[in-house]
C-alpha cells in the first residue's frame, strides 16, 4: 500500500511537489526525516516493504526512489537490484535510486546494488535533499 502521509497528524494529504519520490522504509522515524527533508519540494510516497517497491514504481513512476538498507522481508539492496534487472529487461524505465545505509562499511553494498547515490544514517536533511536533487539533475530530459 502506498500513502502520502502528513507526518504531524498521521493523516493522508495532498502534496503539490513537482516530482514524486518513493520512499521504502518500515521505520516511521526515518520516514519522518525523509518527509521533512524532501516533502516541501517533492510528493512523497511510502511503501513499508522492499517487495512493494517494484509495484509502486510501475504504478506511480516516481522520479527517484529512496531505499532504506534494512527493510522487512526484502531489503534495500535486493529491491535496488530488482529495479535494475527490470530496467535492463525493458519492463520499467530508468530509475534514480538513493540508498540509505546503516554504516560506512555498507558503502560496498551501495555500490554492489547499483544505487545512483547513498548516504549513511543518521540522515542529514540537507545532504539528503542535495543528494536526491543531484540524482534527479542527472536524469535525461
Amino acid at each position: 500500500m502506498v500513502v502520502a502521509v502528513d507526518t504531524a497528524s498521521g493523516t493522508l494529504r495532498t502534496v503539490t511537489g513537482s516530482t514524486t519520490v518513493l520512499v521504502a522504509t518500515d521505520s516511521d522515524q526515518l520516514h519522518r526525516e525523509v518527509e521533512a527533508a524532501l516533502g516541501g519540494d517533492h510528493r512523497i510516497l511510502r511503501v513499508r516493504t522492499g517487495y512493494d517497491v517494484l509495484h509502486a514504481v510501475k504504478t506511480h513512476q516516481p522520479a527517484a526512489v529512496v531505499l532504506d538498507l534494512q527493510i522487512g522481508n526484502m531489503g534495500g539492496m535486493a529491491a535496488c537490484l530488482d529495479l535494475r534487472l527490470e530496467q535492463r529487461a525493458g519492463r520499467i524505465g530508468t530509475q534514480r535510486v538513493v540508498m540509505l545505509l546503516d554504516r560506512e562499511a555498507d558503502v560496498f553494498l551501495g555500490r554492489r546494488s547499483e544505487a545512483d547515490a547513498w548516504l549513511v544514517k543518521p540522515i542529514n536533511q540537507l545532504a539528503l535533499r542535495r543528494t536526491v536533487n543531484g540524482v534527479l539533475a542527472d536524469q535525461p530530459a
